[in-house]
């Protein structure tokens, strides 16, 4: 491959989808090939994620200011890299890294270096006239051949992404059609009956979570699974065949000393997961993320074992995309599908080596946004180059979420790539 020299890098502190700073990066390479790109952030946060450096200024967006983890794009990372030449990606992402030091990016910020990382590789697929998905299918060692994500899709929403209306994080559909234009069109159907039997049954107005979910007020959680299957036979499918169903529990965040609370509820490790092996047989459940507290190592293994034949037990607060906590899973067989988000390892490279140790285990790849994301669609690429079995970047509203649909509509219809199956 020809050497990359890096002409110019500059960060930039930009906006959110929840009017929270976050980085833009722009990179220039020698040739005159550019690229750019924006990271997201997390609401609901692992404690095992790499370092996103804020400000902490009161004075500025309630600390959440980006400055700091722009100036180190624009000045401490592009003094380290400007003028130099890289073989790829690896050498590039190695750089930030031993520019940083430590374990966490607690120097530069994961938000820093991974805005750099990805408008490097932006400006290097520019550079060989690839789209950004190709050039991300080439880092993959095995050779395949790119291929669309089922998306996973935010019906309702509770948690963290909805001020707590319901404790578990997400509920999502999963569409079985076998186009991407056909999956949204799916999904928008059982989304609007959705909306309008909420607008009639708990009398509110349109409100919408972090990732444009909805969020009423259930009197009780079985009732979110229902409306749900109410939704879906309103838009003229059939729960289980044509829309299948999936839950982002985000455990940790009820979890106690003693086990968990739900709904007031004191739960012991083997309740809990006695429940959730009840609502996945009623309710035909495609998967189950974070079913437990990402400290619950105990249990982790059993939850698997329980129901890991019937569906896909998906880590992410568990796994922090974190090489290290994925191989204890996998050693463990605590899980069966890794959510992947970028953002929580720092680099392209990093994030990539997460993948290869999924795919090597035989895990399902869910490639995942955050719920502050900006109207960057690489994630959509890098989903389909990767060729992640799933994607899950939020509801069929908001623009920062359809500009992920939209590129995977994009690439169905103008590249003719085909859905995985």
């Amino acid at each position: 491959m020809t050497e990359l020299v890096v002409r110019e890098l500059r960060g930039l502190e930009i906006l959110d989808s929840r009017g929270r700073p976050t980085v833009l990066a722009r990179c220039v390479l020698a040739s005159g090939a550019s690229g750019r790109a924006s990271v997201p952030s997390g609401a609901s946060r692992g404690a095992a994620e790499a370092h996103e450096l804020r400000d902490g200024d009161p004075r500025r967006h309630r600390g959440l200011g980006c400055q700091r983890a722009a100036a180190h794009v624009g000045t401490t990372i592009a003094d380290a890299v400007v003028g130099r030449a890289f073989a790829g990606q690896a050498a590039f992402d190695a750089a930030l890294l031993a520019l940083d030091g430590s374990s966490s990016l607690t120097y530069l910020g994961a938000n820093a270096t991974l805005a750099a990382s990805l408008a490097f590789a932006r400006a290097a697929a520019a550079a060989a006239r690839q789209p950004l998905y190709a050039y991300a299918a080439g880092l993959v060692a095995a050779p395949h051949t790119p291929r669309l994500p089922r998306p996973m899709i935010n019906l309702f929403s509770g948690g963290k992404h909805a001020g707590g209306q319901v404790p578990i994080q997400d509920l999502l559909i999963v569409p079985q059609a076998d186009s991407m234009a056909a999956i949204l069109e799916q999904a928008t159907a059982v989304f609007h009956c959705a909306a309008e039997r909420c607008a009639t049954r708990y009398g509110m107005r349109l409100l919408t979570a972090d990732e444009g979910g909805l969020a009423p007020p259930f009197p009780a959680l079985e009732a979110m699974f229902d409306d749900a299957g109410e939704a879906i036979v309103r838009a003229g499918l059939r729960p289980g065949r044509d829309v299948r169903l999936a839950i982002d529990v985000a455990a940790s965040h009820f979890a106690t000393a003693d086990g968990y609370v739900l709904r007031d509820a004191p739960l012991t490790s083997r309740q809990l997961i006695d429940q959730l092996a009840r609502w996945a047989a009623d309710y035909a459940l495609a998967s189950i993320e974070d079913g437990l507290a990402e400290d619950d190592w105990e249990h982790w293994p059993a939850l698997c074992t329980q129901l890991g034949d019937r569906l896909v037990v998906i880590g992410d607060d568990l796994l922090c995309t974190n090489p290290g906590r994925i191989a204890r899973a996998r050693d463990a067989r605590a899980a069966n599908g890794l959510l992947l988000k970028v953002n929580q390892i720092g680099t392209l490279s990093q994030a990539l080596h997460a993948r290869q140790m999924a795919a090597g285990a035989g895990w399902q790849l869910v490639i995942s946004a955050r719920s502050g994301e900006t109207e960057d669609d690489w994630l959509a690429d890098l989903a389909v180059g990767w060729a992640g079995d799933q994607i899950k970047v939020g509801s069929v509203t908001q623009s920062e979420r359809l500009a992920k649909y939209n590129r995977l509509l994009e690439l169905e219809a103008f590249d003719g790539l085909c859905l995985m199956r």
